[in-house]
């Protein structure tokens, strides 16, 4: 699919073009920290997000029937978190690393399922039948939610917001801007997950559900960490 992979080349152009201009106005102080001279993080998050994004891609396309291989973000999120955070654990590496990597992600994301929308079809990334005003037919005269363009507008709005709290200094999305970008992502992508045509593995849930919950509860679990955080949700 052609258009696909001038999306796909699109996205890691933006990507890299908004990591640069984040590293440029030092929007991320110093409290973002990623140990760039140390290739073996490197190789962990690939030895992780690869894996990740191959396995949960192509398991999901294998239970609904394709025996393809197949590739998926939220897998290679999930992938290269567990494997970072193993990583930190063996080399005692305290706090977040992953703040360099958040607007690229959101970048990321947003203009690559601009790419899954125009691919139709043959991407199996779009939604269910729906009569809502705005469905799309993707070409099988059934119109469908446009499910790609809920999660591109809904990143494109989290990177937004995380660009402009950076730029003033908020010491919250700074630091923790990572967990926070995971905790979004987990659930918006868990809500659109009802809206698509992939087998369910348990009840209503199928596979990117299950994926979801384990990065939302993750995303939770390392805010809850955070003492000033807590501080302030226990005066609230």
């Amino acid at each position: 699919m052609l258009i696909h992979t001038v999306f796909d080349l699109l996205a890691w152009l933006s990507a890299a073009f908004v990591a640069w201009a984040v590293a440029k106005a030092a929007w991320l102080g110093k409290t973002a920290r990623t140990p760039f001279s140390d290739p073996g993080y490197f190789i962990a998050l690939a030895a992780g997000a690869i894996p990740g994004a191959l396995i949960f891609g192509s398991l999901n396309l294998q239970h609904a029937g394709h025996w393809v291989l197949g590739h998926s973000i939220a897998g290679a999120i999930a992938g290269g978190v567990v494997a970072v955070e193993i990583y930190k654990l063996l080399f005692g590496i305290k706090g977040s690393t992953g703040a360099q990597f958040v607007a690229p992600l959101a970048t990321g994301i947003a203009v690559g399922r601009l790419g899954c929308f125009f691919a139709g079809l043959p991407d199996y990334t779009y939604g269910t039948p729906t009569t809502l005003p705005w469905a799309i037919d993707f070409g099988d005269g059934i119109p469908r939610h446009p499910v790609q363009l809920y999660e591109s507008t809904a990143m494109a709005l989290f990177l937004t917001l995380y660009l402009r709290e950076i730029a003033r200094g908020n010491a919250l999305f700074r630091s923790q801007g990572f967990y926070l970008f995971v905790g979004w992502y987990a659930c918006q992508r868990f809500a659109w997950e009802f809206l698509k045509p992939y087998p369910a593995i348990f009840g209503p849930l199928n596979i990117f559900h299950a994926v979801c919950l384990v990065l939302l509860g993750y995303s939770l679990f390392m805010l809850g960490r955070n003492h000033e955080l807590r501080a302030a949700v226990q005066r609230l």
